[in-house]
């Protein structure tokens, strides 16, 4: 899989085309196939009625025009609500989406509208995610095109050795950023990658360290969310291979103009 080969330097839509079209749908994931990604990320939380939603914060307010906490609807209630409502291009000026029927998808649909082949980050947003993507996982045969990831231990952890790729959670990487800074040689980990931003609360994190430090360790380091041309041109310099990007078409740009230098 492109995602865990440390030679390549796939361009990951995050969220789908998110700069151009609602996050974390289905329309938005159509655009991202369409312009050549080579995989997508999505989020996933679990309705009142068990089921996998694509879908990144705990409410609805932000992205739609729903309100109040996801976990408090049925999928079906939440397949009506319109999540292209909030999405401006413009700053406001204008809603392009609105009433065009974008509602929020389940993961079973997601699998089901994007090429067979295509890879996935699938980010576990809560623990109650957990044996329902494991059970999703094996049920839709792609344990070899994903790569699970979440901030949380307790959401990724039991997973280890379920047969699939697993990203690292936010205690995991915190433990390998001394050793990186004192330029140790990392070994093996038990998670294949590292999905992190270029800063934390804040505070800068050494991915260059880090990708010296893992260099031949069998995980690979993605970053996100990476918008402008020359971060993405220079985080591949220092070792990096996946660019999460809310604009995908301008990396993936990037890339060729890297490439053909």
């Amino acid at each position: 899989m492109i995602l865990l080969d440390p030679l390549a330097r796939p361009v990951i839509g995050h969220r789908g085309n998110r700069a151009h079209a609602p996050e974390n749908t289905l329309a938005s994931f159509r655009e991202a196939v369409d312009l050549g990604v080579d995989a997508i990320e999505f989020d996933l939380r679990v309705s009142r009625d068990g089921v996998l939603m694509v879908f990144h914060d705990a409410t609805l307010d932000r992205t739609t025009d729903g309100s109040g906490p996801l976990d408090g609807r049925t999928a079906a209630e939440l397949g009506r609500v319109d999540a292209g409502a909030n999405f401006t291009p413009d700053g406001g000026r204008t809603f392009p989406w609105r009433g065009r029927g974008v509602g929020v998808s389940t993961f079973d649909a997601v699998v089901e509208a994007v090429p067979r082949e295509l890879p996935f980050i699938i980010e576990l947003k809560t623990p109650a995610s957990t044996e329902l993507v494991r059970a999703a996982i094996a049920r839709h045969g792609i344990a070899r095109r994903v790569i699970v990831a979440g901030f949380d231990p307790t959401a990724t952890r039991p997973l280890r050795g379920a047969g699939f790729a697993l990203g690292a959670s936010t205690p995991d990487v915190a433990a390998l950023v001394l050793p990186a800074l004192l330029r140790r040689r990392l070994p093996a980990q038990p998670f294949q990658a590292l999905c992190i931003p270029p800063r934390w609360n804040g505070i800068p994190v050494p991915i260059a360290a880090m990708a010296r430090a893992l260099r031949g360790s069998g995980t690979v380091i993605h970053v996100w969310t990476i918008n402008e041309a020359a971060d993405a041109i220079g985080l591949w310099n220092v070792g990096v291979q996946g660019i999460l990007s809310d604009d995908p078409a301008t990396m993936l740009a990037a890339r060729r103009r890297a490439t053909s230098a």
